[in-house]
């Protein structure tokens, strides 16, 4: 390729700025402290708090998800066809952020509520926190890959709200079960009860809005007034997604993998809690979340020197090796602070390094469903994205809550059997085992968008853009 083809090919790339980059991630913090908050402690919350039934609470969440597969791509549908002088994305992300964040609190406030109210008002916050996250998440991700069309500057620009989302997944984690409780004693309470879940919920809620209004105030966005696009219905919206087969390929992957973690972020802190009597080292596993932070980082640079492909086979293994070491610890040494540390880190490495893989693969998604339907379907793609997350949090949080129901988790008791102990072992370290597994083995045999495929995919779109 001649220095002047590569030249044009360059000028045709929409460039961002790093002060957009860094605002647009920053974005990040609020919204994932949001739902890393609800994903670690709303279980242990409903149980141990509230005292819900456990398989109450795990069958509410699968079912809350089932709304979920219709809701979220209608929103895709929503924005892809919002047009106004602000853009698309920036409207939704406004009205998501303020309607979700008062939705958020009060899922962490009962109203002393008892028996079968207390039952219909959860349920009923549950999905409605679903719903208006939707609003939110959806734009915010589909946003995104129209920063810019560069597939290097992609994988640089996707890894920083990546970081800023694992930040405030490492905060939640690490100091959470500190700030509520410490929260509970300033106000006289002793540990768990009601009082520190909502004022911290308050909290985020503020860091959710401020971090927002960062993205808002500081990213461009084009107006879409007058835009001739065709519209998109409901039926054109699911047909994107299941007409799509990289698209399918790239639920199954992500799903399993964000199962995998999901999973051990659900079970982690009744396995430390339980099977190695100190529920605080659920600080060390959020700690280690710095190393998804790391994997984050380093994902561009290890990107340059070896195909995705190794990249995502690396993501898998990794965290496999973590759970195979936290499993033998937990035998020799339970409460040994380091050793629970060093697992961690691989685990959460490796999930560093999916979260960078599989950010430019919606991006590549979208270019794909553009070439293959004709139209650019950001929001609707990305939609599944947003299904994906929160599906995999709640068959994690069904799978705890059926999962503690079935091996006997009594809330109230002072010690469980040796039952229920193997039980959370199993639940914890062997079904996120499987889950990984099952990530690479769907990126190796069905996704495609790799290599020379992708760079098909690329010189057609450039095509595509030249007609027009």
């Amino acid at each position: 390729m001649s220095k002047q083809t590569q030249s044009a090919e360059m000028a045709q790339y929409k460039k961002v700025s790093a002060r957009e980059k860094y605002c647009f991630g920053i974005g990040a913090i609020g919204k994932d402290a949001v739902c890393n908050l609800v994903g670690a402690f709303l279980m242990l919350y409903f149980t141990d708090t509230l005292y819900l039934a456990p398989a109450f609470v795990g069958i509410l969440f699968f079912v809350a998800r089932i709304w979920d597969a219709v809701n979220d791509p209608m929103m895709g549908m929503v924005v892809d066809n919002t047009h106004t002088k602000y853009g698309k994305f920036r409207i939704w992300l406004v009205i998501g952020t303020l309607i979700n964040s008062i939705i958020f609190v009060l899922l962490f406030y009962s109203f002393d509520l008892k028996g079968t109210a207390l039952y219909v008002y959860v349920s009923v916050m549950y999905i409605l926190y679903g719903m208006t996250y939707t609003v939110m998440d959806v734009p915010y991700w589909s946003w995104l890959p129209n920063l810019t069309n560069d597939p290097r500057e992609r994988e640089k620009v996707s890894v920083i709200p990546r970081f800023f989302a694992s930040l405030a997944g490492f905060s939640i984690a690490t100091f959470g079960l500190y700030i509520i409780n410490g929260l509970n004693k300033m106000a006289g309470q002793k540990d768990y009860s009601e009082i520190g879940y909502t004022i911290f919920a308050i909290i985020i809620a503020v860091i959710f809005i401020v971090t927002i209004a960062i993205t808002v105030f500081n990213v461009k966005e084009q107006s879409t007034l007058g835009e001739k696009a065709q519209k998109t219905n409901l039926k054109d919206a699911f047909k994107v997604i299941f007409k799509n087969d990289q698209l399918l390929a790239f639920i199954g992957l992500l799903l399993t993998f964000n199962l995998c973690t999901q999973i051990a972020k659900s079970f982690a802190v009744y396995y430390f809690k339980v099977v190695c009597g100190n529920e605080y080292l659920y600080s060390i596993f959020g700690f280690a979340i710095v190393a998804e932070m790391l994997g984050l980082i380093c994902f561009p640079k290890i990107a340059e020197k070896i195909s995705r492909e190794k990249v995502y086979t690396m993501a898998c293994v990794l965290p496999i090796v973590g759970f195979i070491l936290l499993a033998a610890f937990g035998y020799v040494a339970p409460t040994n602070a380091v050793l629970v540390a060093i697992s961690c880190a691989f685990i959460f490495f490796g999930s560093g390094l999916s979260l960078g893989v599989t950010t430019c693969c919606i991006a590549d998604v979208i270019d794909y469903g553009e070439v293959k339907f004709g139209t650019r379907n950001e929001s609707v793609t990305c939609s599944a994205q947003t299904f994906l997350m929160k599906a995999a949090m709640a068959a994690a949080g069904g799978l705890t809550g059926v999962g503690l129901q079935i091996v006997g988790y009594n809330a109230k008791a002072a010690t469980q059997s040796a039952g229920t102990i193997l039980g959370i072992r199993i639940l914890m370290i062997v079904v996120p085992i499987v889950l990984a597994v099952f990530s690479l083995l769907i990126y190796k045999k069905k996704y495609n968008l790799k290599g020379e495929k992708m760079r098909e995919i690329e010189m057609k779109l450039n095509e595509m853009h030249k007609a027009e």
